[in-house]
């Protein structure tokens, strides 16, 4: 796919991996339709990408909020009068194991990672098969393809959209668009920081995972951003982001049930039993 005078769709584009995306496809001429909930992060985003020469417009966007996503194509059609590339990155964390997570904590998240995505690709699909050319890229996670404790909520909505991608793949088969599954790997990106922690989680507890996270993003975004381009640029069904994910990929498929063994970095100890 050429992105040069193609028109981009990205949520979650004021920050991290969103905003390295926005500016690495300015670099190579294309339009965007930023859309982000932060208006003052998504307006700098926007200024950055205007600065290198295309055009972009800014959609403050929650992605739980179903009917702002209805109304999102015709914004962007008023702003831009296409839709070639679809690119679904906004995403949450949670932290917590299952039984300390509520359920409105859990719902929360699932709708921003996995019924937005849904949603927004429900809204824009009819757009992009109206291109010559076009893809839908979702950006799933490590942790789509890997299920370390203390992150049921967060890999269930990961996987969900890794099911989802591979799936309607296969059903788009014949027509002009084009599916790309991101599993991005440790980019030091705030999700750790600006992740919500379930009510019941220690203070002391909170504080070890965030720096045990803090330890594995380590990729810029602007790195990430480069490979997810690349990879989009060559049609690719799934890009695996970083050697974690690469390592860890590779890994599972090894040892889908005990691969954990191998990796005390993320595998907590289990609790001693009285």
């Amino acid at each position: 796919m050429q992105l040069n005078d193609k028109v981009a769709v990205l949520t979650g584009a004021g920050s991290g991996i969103g905003r390295a995306l926005a500016l690495a496809l300015a670099e190579r001429g294309c339009h965007l339709a930023l859309a982000d909930i932060n208006a003052a992060a998504l307006a700098e985003t926007a200024q950055q990408a205007r600065a290198v020469g295309v055009r972009a417009s800014e959609h403050v966007l929650d992605v739980a909020k179903r009917e702002q996503i209805a109304a999102l194509p015709q914004a962007v059609m008023a702003e831009h009068g296409q839709v070639d590339l679809l690119i679904n990155n906004a995403g949450v964390a949670l932290g917590g194991d299952f039984h300390q997570v509520s359920e409105a904590d859990f719902d929360w998240l699932m709708a921003i990672n996995f019924d937005a995505v849904v949603c927004m690709t429900r809204a824009f699909l009819p757009l992009l098969k109206q291109r010559p050319v076009a893809r839908l890229v979702n950006i799933s996670s490590l942790f789509g393809l890997i299920t370390p404790a203390g992150q049921s909520a967060y890999c269930a909505s990961k996987f969900a959209v890794r099911g989802f991608s591979n799936a309607l793949r296969l059903e788009l088969r014949g027509s002009p668009v084009g599916v790309t599954v991101v599993h991005p790997g440790g980019v030091a990106t705030s999700i750790a920081t600006s992740a919500r922690l379930a009510d019941d989680i220690s203070k002391q507890d909170a504080a070890r995972n965030l720096e045990r996270a803090q330890r594995l993003l380590r990729m810029p975004p602007s790195k990430a951003a480069a490979i997810i381009l690349r990879g989009i640029e060559r049609d690719k069904a799934r890009v695996l982001v970083g050697n974690d994910a690469r390592l860890l990929a590779w890994l599972e498929r090894l040892m889908p049930t005990n691969y954990w063994r191998l990796l005390p970095g993320l595998a907590r100890e289990p609790e001693r039993q009285p």
